[in-house]
């Protein structure tokens, strides 16, 4: 088979039939009855181009900066967490990112220690959950900071789904002889992904090492979910305290609701992530793009606005920048990339939307990814009907958006 692919979806399609059941399945996850999920990328098909017939166009220019890191197209790596779709996990993937010339996002429960990857990319952002206590987080922090992260993202959007209707996936605490025994049917069933982790000389890591607190041991994946989702959850207070200790640019991931943002601005975050995690989180919130415009037009001026939620392709990319976005994060398409070929699909992935970029630009007449704008897409009306969220009409002078600050 080529190992070449010419669409996200082809890359989907190969991944599912190179992973085991569970592995894929954690890929697709979704929560509950997965009405989110199928937004994300839906909403998408609710907007269209109005392209230019004739006019002068040279040579296109993708580049974009977020975070102060410039970027040679505007995409991002959305932080995921263990990745053991292959061995290599977020090393080849920070890799990929590097020879495309883009940023890299690291998940605090990434199977690659933090140290790893930024020596692969040294454009790397340290995604941090709110888990533990602050002194805990505040040692994870100055690891990040030590090993060179050049940014922080705050992701403070996932609430843990207990049930989906097509079935959660199956994943094991530890890979003991039994589990590689209850495992081993799914396993043989897919040969290519268990020789490249043979060739490997290890199997996959289920720790997360970068939730280590100081010269302590790596904690196994659901020792450190089970203390995440037993922490009391932030406030804006919080989120302060945080911008205040990492003594660079935070962005705040996760955010749905124009209220939320204008906290964030508050709070001192140099950018947001307009995103319902994928799907993951609770099932219902719209399509991250429908809740682009309106925080878009509200925070838009003051701090950077990133959609991160159902791209899976370069005019996807194209449309979420016209309603507002400095950049889009991409999260299953690179997993997808990752599991059909390594390093190499990765960077497949990444071309496949430079290349659909560079088409609608040449479609729109524009030059620059950074110009376009609103006059550049068609709005079918369900896009906005299927958006309904009051908060959108929240004031400026929200009587909650005060947020207080220690000392």
């Amino acid at each position: 088979m080529n190992p070449w692919f010419e669409t996200v979806a082809e890359a989907q399609r190969r991944a599912k039939k190179r992973l085991p059941k569970s592995v894929y399945g954690a890929l697709v996850a979704g929560s509950e009855r997965g009405q989110t999920i199928e937004d994300n990328q839906r909403a998408f098909t609710e907007l269209g181009f109005a392209p230019h017939v004739a006019g002068p166009i040279g040579d296109r220019d993708q580049s974009t900066t977020v975070l102060g890191q410039h970027l040679a197209m505007p995409v991002l790596i959305s932080p995921t967490g263990v990745q053991a779709v292959h061995p290599d996990g977020e090393v080849a993937v920070a890799r990929a990112a590097a020879a495309r010339g883009i940023a890299m996002g690291l998940s605090s429960f990434a199977s690659k220690p933090i140290e790893q990857v930024v020596a692969a990319n040294p454009a790397t952002f340290f995604q941090l959950y709110w888990c533990g206590s602050k002194d805990e987080i505040l040692q994870r922090m100055r690891r990040a900071k030590a090993a060179g992260a050049v940014g922080l993202i705050l992701t403070l959007d996932w609430s843990f789904s207990h049930g989906r209707d097509w079935g959660s996936p199956v994943i094991p605490e530890k890979l003991d002889p039994r589990t590689m025994l209850a495992f081993a049917p799914q396993v043989v069933a897919r040969p290519r992904w268990l020789a490249t982790y043979l060739r490997s000389g290890h199997l996959p890591d289920l720790t997360a090492p970068n939730m280590a607190v100081g010269s302590g041991p790596a904690p196994g994946f659901f020792g450190a979910y089970g203390e995440w989702m037993g922490t009391p959850p932030p406030d804006w207070s919080d989120v302060y305290w945080i911008c205040q200790q990492w003594d660079g640019p935070v962005m705040l991931k996760g955010v749905v609701r124009v209220d939320d943002a204008l906290r964030a601005v508050d709070a001192g975050v140099a950018a947001i992530s307009v995103s319902n995690h994928g799907g993951n989180n609770l099932d219902g919130t719209p399509a991250a793009v429908r809740a682009l415009p309106p925080i878009a037009d509200a925070v838009g001026t003051q701090i950077e606005v990133v959609l991160d939620g159902g791209i899976r392709r370069g005019s996807d990319v194209v449309k979420a920048m016209a309603l507002g976005a400095r950049a889009v994060m991409i999260g299953r398409a690179y997993l997808w990339g990752l599991a059909a070929n390594g390093q190499a699909g990765v960077e497949n992935v990444l071309d496949i939307l430079r290349g659909g970029i560079d088409s609608a630009l040449l479609g729109l007449r524009r030059t620059r990814v950074i110009d376009v704008d609103r006059s550049d897409v068609v709005v079918h009306p369900e896009f906005e009907r299927a958006l309904g969220m009051p908060a959108a009409a929240a004031p400026a002078d929200h009587p909650d958006r005060t947020v207080s600050t220690p000392g």
